[in-house]
C-alpha cells in the first residue's frame, strides 16, 4: 500500500498586530496596534492630536490603543514625536515579513477647499518628503502646534522604515489641511497594508 504524501501545512498568515512600551525622562507611551478595522482608543492630554490619531485608525482600517503622557508643561514635542515613534515601531511589528502585503499605497484626500495627497511604499528604507506649505497667519489648532505635524510623520516613517511622501495641493482653512495630511497617509498605509496574493513585494527577495 502506498503512503499518502505529506502536505505541508498552510503558512500562517503574519499576525499584523505590534505591542509597543516606551518610557523616558519626557514621556510615557504605550502603543497597540492590529492591521485590521476596529475601535480607537487615544490619549495623549493634546485633544486635537486626539482626534488626528483616531483618524488614522478609522481611515488606516487598524484598531488603535494609544495611551501617553508627557511633559506639556515644557512643549507637545516630546508626546507627538513619541507617538510617532510608538506607532511606528507597532506598524514594523505588524508588518514584519511583508509577505503577501500590496506594499505600496497611494491617497487623495479632499477636506472641503483643502486636498492632500499621501504616496507610501513599505520599502523598508525610511524616508519622507513633506511638501506643505501650511495656510499662514495661524500655529497653533487648540494646543496642538501644526509645525509637530512633520516631526509625527518623520518620526513615524523612521521607525517604521517607510518610504511616505505627502503633497499639501492646496488649501484655505489649516484645520482642514492638517487633518486632510492624516487622513491621506492613514488611507494610503491601509492600501499599502491590504493583503495582496502571498509572495513578496519585490523582485530582490527581500525588504
Amino acid at each position: 500500500m502506498r503512503k499518502a504524501a505529506l502536505v505541508k501545512p498552510a503558512a500562517k498568515p503574519a499576525a499584523r498586530r505590534g505591542e509597543v512600551a516606551r518610557k523616558t525622562k519626557e514621556t510615557q507611551v504605550e502603543v497597540a496596534l492590529r492591521l485590521e478595522p476596529g475601535e480607537a482608543s487615544i490619549s495623549t492630554g493634546l485633544p486635537f492630536f486626539d482626534h488626528m490619531l483616531d483618524q488614522i485608525s478609522r481611515h488606516g482600517g487598524m484598531a488603535l490603543t494609544v495611551r501617553a503622557k508627557g511633559d506639556l508643561e515644557v512643549d507637545a514635542h516630546h508626546t507627538v514625536e513619541d507617538v510617532g515613534i510608538g506607532i511606528g515601531e507597532a506598524l514594523k511589528q505588524a508588518t514584519a515579513d511583508k509577505a503577501g502585503l500590496a506594499r505600496y499605497g497611494h491617497a487623495v484626500v479632499p477636506l472641503d477647499e483643502a486636498l492632500v495627497e499621501a504616496v507610501v511604499d513599505l520599502s523598508g528604507r525610511p524616508h519622507l518628503t513633506f511638501n506643505a506649505k501650511l495656510p499662514s497667519g495661524k500655529r497653533f489648532i487648540g494646543a496642538y502646534d501644526v509645525d509637530l505635524t512633520q516631526d509625527f510623520l518623520q518620526a513615524l516613517v523612521n521607525h517604521a522604515r517607510i518610504c511616505l511622501h505627502v503633497n499639501v495641493r492646496y488649501g484655505r482653512n489649516l484645520h482642514h489641511v492638517v487633518e486632510a495630511i492624516f487622513k491621506a497617509t492613514a488611507r494610503a498605509l491601509r492600501a499599502a497594508t491590504s493583503r495582496e496574493g502571498t509572495g513578496l513585494p519585490s523582485t530582490k527577495g527581500l525588504l
